[in-house]
């Protein structure tokens, strides 16, 4: 079985996955779609900032989709 190897960008999505889902459950709502602080949340935009940075490992830069 190989293991994973986590790196730094990695680790901080996770972490900010886990604050996410957590808010999630203190709002009682499936998704943040749901949530009515959607527009203005600060944890949903650190949480979209990580995922970026996650794929391009925190060189910037776009991605086309």
């Amino acid at each position: 079985m190989s293991e994973q190897v986590l790196d730094e960008w990695q680790i901080a999505l996770t972490h900010k996955k886990a604050e996410l889902e957590a808010c999630q459950a203190e709002q009682q709502v499936s998704s943040c779609l749901k949530c009515e602080k959607l527009l203005e949340c600060e944890m949903r935009d650190a949480y979209i900032k990580a995922v970026y940075d996650s794929m391009s490992k925190g060189k910037g830069g776009g991605f086309e989709f």
